[in-house]
């Protein structure tokens, strides 16, 4: 019996729509706004995904041999993200809803990487690396006072991909992304960096100061080198901790920065070292994608999960561990 849920996620650069039937992804289609040196401007990139949104919809419509009028529900990104983005997929998301009378399902931007990874990989109760542009966390599921993504540690100020790209960006490195800062890593060599831990949090900032006042006075390959591996190293230790108190045999990567070829070798070793599984999945699902999307409202549609129209809306803070687990 098909199960087609189609969604979008809008929540930055990335426009992109996904649909699954039956927890298999049929379509994974998407369009990226080009970033400069000068970063993100909102509302041109929210510009870019009004263009684009039904060309996005229709070029996933032909992926999955699929019509408008086979659908079963329509999900989108609520958050966190930016607000001019998320409008975007909202609105096209309220409109398929409004037009095909299916209901619409908001989904955590977040749940929806770790989902994807933890679906992919076939595992059950997994500490999730979390690393994006905008944030950088250790989760886990508990089921206290509800069921729940836990926090065990996170960043006291910003996220791992903000730094990496904040520093391309003043090392004028095009594009300014952090895999940019990966391919100039390739041949540096380790100079000392501040390090940050707290228990199982962390900070960038101070290391994102340091590397910046560095350049033009270093070797730019030593620099680049020397922040991806000290900020990485601060990452494993802070999941390896948390992976020992909490006593949990699997763990996952996910997120746009779960790319990066350096941060998986890491955590591949702490995980080995300790008999963790340890999964991440195609870089086509750790980048935003729709299809992640569509996972997690597919299983909001199996939960019976009833949506308030007021709660069709979008944040820009949606906190990962206010949202209530009900699969």
């Amino acid at each position: 019996m098909f199960l087609l849920i189609l969604a979008l996620e809008s929540s930055a650069h990335t426009l992109g729509v996904g649909i699954v039937d039956n927890g298999k992804i049929i379509a994974n289609s998407k369009q990226m706004y080009k970033i400069t040196d000068k970063g993100m401007i909102p509302a041109r990139v929210a510009d870019f995904h009004a263009k684009n949104v039904y060309k996005v919809i229709k070029d996933a419509l032909e992926q999955a041999n699929v019509r408008l009028s086979d659908l079963d529900a329509i999900g989108y990104t609520k958050g966190p993200g930016i607000g001019p983005c998320l409008h975007v997929g909202q609105l096209a998301a309220k409109h398929l809803g409004l037009e095909l009378k299916l209901p619409v399902y908001p989904v955590n931007h977040a749940i929806a990487h770790i989902e994807v990874t933890k679906h992919l990989g076939k595992l059950k109760d997994p500490i999730a690396l979390y690393v994006s542009g905008g944030n950088s966390q250790i989760l886990g599921i508990e089921n206290t006072p509800f069921k729940h993504y836990h926090i065990y540690g996170e960043t006291f100020d910003i996220g791992v991909g903000n730094m990496l790209d904040n520093f391309a960006r003043a090392a004028k490195l095009i594009p300014a992304w952090g895999s940019t800062v990966a391919k100039v890593a390739e041949s540096g060599n380790y100079i000392d960096m501040p390090y940050s831990v707290k228990g199982m949090d962390f900070t960038f900032t101070g290391l994102q100061t340091n590397a910046v006042k560095r350049i033009g006075k270093e070797k730019l390959e030593d620099i680049a080198f020397s922040l991806q591996e000290t900020a990485f190293s601060m990452l494993t230790e802070a999941t390896e901790r948390a992976l020992m108190l909490t006593g949990k045999k699997e763990l996952v990567l996910s997120g746009g920065v779960a790319q990066s070829k350096r941060l998986k070798e890491m955590l591949e070793l702490m995980s080995k070292s300790h008999k963790i599984k340890f999964y991440d999945a195609d870089n086509q699902f750790n980048a935003d994608n729709g299809a992640m999307i569509a996972l997690v409202a597919e299983k909001m549609y199996n939960s019976d999960l009833k949506i308030n129209k007021n709660e069709l809306n979008i944040d820009q803070k949606y906190k990962i561990d206010k949202v209530k687990i009900l699969w």
